[in-house]
């Protein structure tokens, strides 16, 4: 009796397979080019909204910021800025699902990964909306986007980023993009760090025979007065 040969599913051609049905997060070649020219001219992060194609709402066509605080590590946007933006966006006859569902946003690091910031603002943000899409760009390169599906069970999905050479497309325009940025984005001071306060052993202690700084138990009273202490001020 002959045995039939049953192969064995191949699992990696099956992920591969379940990979490839992802649809990719599009870029027209003036989204992209918009894009980077605004990631470059600061230091900063700097975030916007990316207007989609009104038949494909993975397809960015353009990049639109509005007036935010930054610093290397945030964007705040004002949100005056934001109902004027859309606003705009609903008199040239667009759905908010084409110009408020993506949240475009720059990293001056190497890492496109969301920070623990990032995170809390994408849940704060766009939380409510049936789908929304996290998109940063790093000053290396490195691209992330993160599909979020609200409705539903909900969910989310990792996309693939492409730029779509296909898709006719304008001229760059870098006077203008640099107009918008100058007009948009400002640079949020840095907080000054903490100075250490150093003082002597005998500056701390709460009485001429107390030793023990208030810690109790804990703190040992065999140290000799003529040891300083450094207490450094700055969160834990």
């Amino acid at each position: 009796m002959k045995h039939a040969n049953k192969r064995r599913p191949n699992r990696r051609r099956s992920w591969r397979r379940r990979q490839s049905r992802c649809p990719p997060l599009r870029l027209t070649a003036y989204a992209w080019a918009k894009l980077l020219y605004l990631r470059d001219l600061g230091e900063t992060e700097v975030g916007g909204f990316g207007v989609s194609n009104e038949h494909d709402l993975l397809l960015v066509e353009d990049v639109h910021l509005v007036r935010q605080q930054c610093t290397s590590v945030t964007v705040k946007f004002d949100d005056e800025s934001v109902a004027n933006y859309y606003d705009a966006q609903v008199d040239l006859g667009h759905r908010p699902e084409q110009f408020g569902r993506i949240w475009i946003h720059t990293h001056p690091g190497d890492s496109p990964h969301p920070s623990c910031t990032d995170e809390e603002t994408f849940e704060r943000c766009f939380g409510t909306p049936d789908w929304a899409v996290m998109f940063i760009v790093a000053r290396g390169g490195q691209a992330y986007a993160r599909l979020r599906l609200n409705a539903g069970p909900g969910g989310e999905l990792v996309l693939p980023v492409e730029i779509d050479f296909q898709v006719p497309f304008g001229a760059s325009e870098p006077a203008a993009w640099e107009d918008e940025y100058r007009q948009m984005v400002a640079v949020e001071p840095e907080q000054p760090r903490t100075q250490p306060i150093t003082r002597s052993f005998d500056q701390m202690r709460g009485s001429p025979d107390d030793h023990s700084l208030g810690f109790g138990d804990v703190w040992p009273g065999s140290f000799s007065t003529d040891v300083p202490v450094e207490v450094i001020n700055a969160p834990f």
